[in-house]
């Protein structure tokens, strides 16, 4: 301050203080204006990013006409949110609210074994004995925990009350990244610019790799859990299983924060096996096991490079996303973390190879 009173006058200062106060004011202003749609305007730019290869390639194999490649992609999208995935949210939904209302009434339980296991070779006895003793414990336990957990049924409650509002910001954040197709040079010598004000020797760096991980991760991670959880609740829901929606949603949040789905899988393949006749439950035996391993099999074919964030990472940005926009930000949410991570752990070893390269 001292410094600036001796390069300018104080009418100067004062001029300068007003003008950086009504800069700060229009900013300020602009976010509170722009702030409801930070979430869609944030899936929108992923979605451009993540699909702007496949926009690219549709674009040339349609004699370089990327309106009608945006358009298709689109079309394509918005029938995946509006058709499969509502099918399941709402069946999620219905699901979670089931749950709530059990857990709001302390009246959760859970299924005695069938005496149909003791039947079963080699294996069966043991089983049920398994069975009826974690039966027994956690029938128990959730006695003393039911008080405890009625609080967490408002939160389930809520986030089901706001799948409506996530899937209308679904569509139109569909909708917007279509748009923004046509205008991705644009966008990307933009942010590079604003980048170049910042960090003038590593922007290039550092564009590449935001664009790079939102890849990674909105495909290798995001991408393949939503195939699997929709493989998964089409799979239970044409097999009759209870609460197929609920548990496609459990299958996508194990897999994105890359545990697997096999916790799932596994207590469903016994009860479908118990309750279904041996064909059927071949079928759905050979099906979800392909399901389960698809992950392995997808993941390095539509990922470009390894993934080097931390699982810790992405699982907080699951829930510190879902927690600040809704079911959005289930999906955004690790993926804005994760660049964020990378783009801090660059900027480190930037420093740090400056630092190594100076003279002593």
């Amino acid at each position: 301050m001292k410094t600036l009173r001796q390069l300018l006058s104080a009418e100067e200062v004062v001029q300068l203080l007003i003008r950086l106060g009504l800069l700060g004011l229009l900013i300020v202003w602009a976010f509170l204006i722009i702030r409801p749609f930070v979430p869609i305007l944030t899936w929108s730019a992923v979605l451009a990013v993540a699909f702007y290869p496949a926009f690219s390639w549709l674009a040339k194999r349609l004699g370089g006409r990327p309106r009608a490649a945006a358009a298709i992609l689109t079309l394509i999208t918005l029938g995946i949110v509006i058709g499969p995935a509502t099918w399941l949210g709402l069946s999620a939904v219905e699901g979670i609210r089931d749950l709530a209302s059990q857990i709001g009434s302390g009246d959760l339980a859970l299924q005695a074994a069938p005496e149909q296991i003791k039947s079963w070779p080699l294996i069966g006895p043991q089983l049920y004995d398994l069975w009826n003793l974690a039966y027994t414990n956690i029938r128990a336990l959730l006695r003393e925990v039911a008080p405890y957990l009625k609080p967490f049924a408002g939160v389930m409650l809520s986030f089901a009350g706001s799948a409506g509002v996530g899937t209308l910001q679904f569509l139109l954040s569909v909708v917007v990244a279509g748009f923004l197709f046509l205008y991705g040079p644009q966008l990307v010598a933009a942010v590079r610019g604003f980048l170049f004000r910042i960090v003038p020797e590593q922007s290039e760096h550092f564009v590449g790799l935001a664009g790079a991980t939102i890849r990674a991760v909105s495909q290798g991670v995001i991408g393949v859990a939503i195939i699997q959880a929709l493989l998964a609740g089409i799979g239970l829901k044409l097999a009759g299983i209870p609460s197929a929606g609920l548990l496609a949603i459990i299958v996508l949040l194990l897999s994105i924060v890359q545990i697997g789905a096999a916790i799932v899988f596994i207590p469903v393949l016994i009860w479908i096996w118990m309750d279904k006749d041996v064909l059927t439950a071949l079928v759905l035996t050979i099906f979800l096991g392909v399901v389960g391993v698809l992950d392995n099999i997808l993941k390095p074919l539509v990922m470009g490079r390894g993934l080097t964030t931390p699982t810790l990472v992405i699982l907080i940005g699951v829930i510190g996303g879902t927690l600040a926009h809704g079911i959005i930000g289930l999906f955004i949410g690790p993926i804005i973390l994760s660049v964020a991570w990378e783009l801090a752990a660059a900027w480190i070893r930037v420093d740090q190879d400056a630092r190594g390269s100076r003279p002593t």
